[in-house]
């Protein structure tokens, strides 16, 4: 080749190697940020939440092998998740983003929207619209019309009993049924909830209605940072209206779980939270249980082996597994919660004293924020890398182009070293 053709092709390809590390240069730039050059280099994939939601999206059981970490058992619910609260690690689940019927697990979610809106003492005479549009075959707590009852009451209707009765009147006292239900979803929007779609606030059959176990999960750890969340949710009996009085009758919680009733035994550390059924959703739970020092949050939806207690069986063996896997557990996810001594929403009264899970994890905002950052870095990343092989590209076809219109004019020379 003459020595015009190579100084023309050195410039070329020095123009495209340059235009190259321009478009390549941001996107390490902006990669150096929360993990820094060396790890991209290394090929090093830290866990994080944006990994970790991916590894969810995923079908199956969802769980990392590690040494001396036995494997989860073997449930037939169609979507769980076990989760260690103080850590935030998610440990083990399955297709916990499929939309299903939530049930009266939903009632978690009613309780994050309307809880802090009234305080425990206040007293609502119940009326006869209050009680308006219960669907038929729901449950109730047993609420009389023109009787008064203090807001605690009305929340130990709805977690013992799962009384379509008392969120009716509760929702009312919050502005009406359709404005609860967009309190509601907004709540779950804020909580970063977005498989749910509520279309009843007490959880009852209707189309569009769906939740998810990550959701769920969301909604549980969330509402026992709430004192009064976390007494309602843990309480096993009372009487309604708790006060007494000629017409006081007891009310036991329906989470046999907790309380230990039809062939269930009481597990030893349960707190709550909430237990569901309908014919369309099947049974669906959420349990949290504290034991040294730890607690495991476990969400579990329509078991299918048709087994007598399945939901609470399958739960008590996940919870089991969770307290043996966790001190040596890998987390397939993590779990995104409030700041240290946050809770979500604050009651207007604390009638009670519970011990409501605190948090030693960073805010959610932060962790959505980190994902964030770390998508567009691999965003710029694929982009930058996909510029600079389409500019080389380009710049080689140009050569040969160039080379080839080159080749007639120099037909008689011979290349040479």
């Amino acid at each position: 080749m003459s020595s015009v053709s190579w100084a023309s092709v050195r410039v070329v390809t020095a123009a495209a190697v340059c235009a190259a590390s321009l478009l390549v240069a941001p996107g390490l730039a902006v990669a150096d940020g929360p993990h820094g050059i060396d790890d991209l280099r290394s090929g090093a994939h830290p866990a994080d939440p944006a990994d970790a939601g991916s590894r969810l999206d995923r079908r199956g059981v969802q769980f990392l092998p590690q040494p001396d970490v036995p494997e989860p058992p073997d449930v037939s619910a169609l979507s769980w998740m076990v989760t260690d609260l103080e850590s935030g690690k998610i440990l083990a689940a399955k297709d916990v983003h499929r939309p299903l019927p939530p049930a009266s697990t939903l009632k978690a979610l009613f309780a994050l929207a309307v809880l802090p809106k009234f305080s425990q003492g206040t007293v609502h005479t119940v009326s006869t619209e209050d009680l308006a549009g219960i669907e038929a075959g729901s449950s109730l707590a047993g609420l009389k019309e023109d009787m008064p009852y203090r807001v605690a009451d009305l929340w130990y209707g709805v977690f013992l009993r799962s009384g379509s009765d008392a969120v009716h009147t509760l929702a009312a006292m919050n502005g009406g049924w359709n404005k609860t239900i967009d309190d509601m979803q907004e709540t779950a929007r804020r909580l970063g909830a977005r498989d749910t779609r509520v279309e009843s606030a007490d959880g009852f059959d209707t189309p569009g209605q769906v939740s998810s176990a990550y959701d769920l999960s969301l909604f549980g750890q969330a509402g026992l940072t709430n004192p009064d969340f976390a007494h309602f949710a843990s309480t096993k009996q009372t009487e309604l209206p708790e006060d007494g009085g000629p017409d006081a009758f007891g009310i036991q919680n329906t989470n046999r779980l907790l309380v230990g009733s039809h062939g269930v035994r009481p597990y030893d550390g349960l707190i709550g939270v909430k237990n569901g059924y309908t014919s369309h959703a099947g049974n669906t739970l959420i349990a949290a249980a504290r034991r040294d020092g730890r607690t495991l949050l476990v969400t579990l939806m329509n078991p299918r082996s048709g087994a007598s207690n399945a939901v609470y069986e399958e739960t008590r063996g996940l919870l089991d597994w969770g307290f043996e896997a966790a001190p040596r557990a890998a987390a397939v996810a993590m779990l995104p919660t409030m700041a240290p001594g946050d809770r979500y929403g604050a009651p207007q009264q604390v009638a009670h004293q519970p011990q409501p899970v605190t948090s030693l994890r960073k805010p959610a905002g932060a962790a959505q924020a980190e994902a964030d950052a770390d998508s567009r870095t691999r965003h710029w990343w694929f982009v930058s890398a996909a510029g600079a092989v389409g500019v080389i590209a380009a710049a080689g076809l140009g050569t040969a182009l160039w080379w080839r219109r080159r080749k007639p004019r120099e037909a008689g020379s011979e290349e040479t070293d």
